[in-house]
């Protein structure tokens, strides 16, 4: 498996902080970066991405907030055990959240409900949560 590798587009709607947020949640998510894997210092992702330390600050701050990373002093930061911190209630409120901007922009974009269903199986199955989900419900 090739190393994990941050990216940002500095053109995007999204704001840097927020695109290595999601790119690490992701990859934590997946398996990708196991728990206990050491994140690349501030300092060193800055310089990678071409971005001020501030901003990879913000992004492992939050990421420390929602439980993904820890923090150990003089040492940097990890991947966090995998624990949950929000309540299934709140867990399904930010689902149907994501679920409604999706839908409404594929709706805007004249996509089928079976092409939209298709690219969400798609995608999951990219992830490899296909089987996952398969498996959660037997």
């Amino acid at each position: 498996m090739p190393p994990f590798r941050i990216t940002v587009a500095t053109g995007s709607n999204s704001p840097i902080y927020r695109q290595i947020v999601d790119q690490v949640r992701l990859a934590v998510s997946t398996g990708e970066l196991p728990e206990g894997h050491p994140m690349p210092s501030v300092r060193s992702l800055a310089e990678q991405l071409v971005i001020n330390a501030n901003t990879v600050a913000k992004a492992f701050a939050e990421l420390v907030r929602e439980g993904v990373l820890e923090s150990r002093q003089s040492l940097g930061y990890f991947v966090a055990p995998k624990r949950q911190i929000y309540s299934k209630a709140e867990r399904l409120r930010r689902l149907r959240l994501a679920v409604d901007a999706f839908t409404h922009e594929a709706v805007f974009l004249d996509f089928t409900a079976e092409e939209i269903r298709k690219a969400v199986d798609q995608k999951l199955e990219e992830l490899d949560w296909g089987s996952k989900l398969a498996g959660a419900k037997s």
